[in-house]
């Protein structure tokens, strides 16, 4: 039995990833994309970042043994809606003003290249990684990583079972919104090749994200 709950972490977490305010938050991002690959680095980026902080908080928890309280817990949740909402007002911003991000050329460290977004982004190595889906993947992390940690605290005896619960949770997000982004990247190529297209789902995909960020965070503050 055991066992099942550990395995099904990994279903759990990529379900997870297509929750209402992860595509909300990814979507303002998705837009300015051109190809399906570009997309699902998108989603990539964002698992890897709700992954690193689910594990920092959670493992920290598990091992400490208790639960995160609820006023944290509270204030994570909110900083994932103003995020929405920043977000949002972003990407409206962007298609009114029809920014996309042309390529431009820059250098770090002696190292010279061209890619779209050149002020988006942070380097590893000689590779550029986007940061913005990273931080929306941490701040997501950081508010799911309370209900996480009780849940695995909840079906779990084990720490063992419950730090590979929430490693397999975390892989399952990953592969969950790589394939989200990536399945969207392909729509959005087939349907935003136009200017005004293309500024038309930024401006829809922001009120959306504005929204869905209220939305979230009426019942907190009530």
């Amino acid at each position: 039995m055991t066992g099942f709950a550990i395995v099904l972490g990994l279903l759990v977490g990529a379900r997870h990833a297509f929750e209402p305010d992860h595509l909300a938050a990814i979507s303002t991002l998705v837009t300015g994309t051109r190809s399906p690959r570009s997309a699902s680095l998108l989603g990539l980026l964002w698992g890897v970042g709700h992954t690193l902080a689910l594990l920092g908080v959670g493992l920290g928890l598990v091992l400490a043994g208790s639960l995160l309280p609820a006023r944290i817990s509270n204030a994570f949740e909110l900083a994932v809606a103003a995020m929405l909402v920043v977000l949002g007002a972003r990407a409206i911003v962007r298609g009114i003003r029809n920014v996309d991000g042309h390529a431009g050329m820059h250098r770090h460290g002696g190292f010279a290249h061209s890619h779209a977004g050149a002020h988006d982004h942070v380097h590893v190595g000689e590779r550029a990684l986007a940061w913005r889906p990273l931080t929306i993947g941490i701040v997501h992390g950081l508010a799911g990583s309370g209900a996480l940690t009780a849940l695995a605290f909840a079906e779990l005896p084990t720490t063992g079972a419950r730090v590979l619960y929430m490693l397999l949770f975390g892989v399952g997000s990953i592969a969950g919104m790589t394939l989200a982004t990536g399945l969207a990247g392909a729509a959005l190529a087939r349907i935003s090749r136009g200017e005004n297209a293309q500024r038309t789902l930024a401006v829809t995909t922001g009120c959306v994200s504005c929204i869905c960020g209220v939305l979230w965070a009426l019942p907190l503050l009530a």
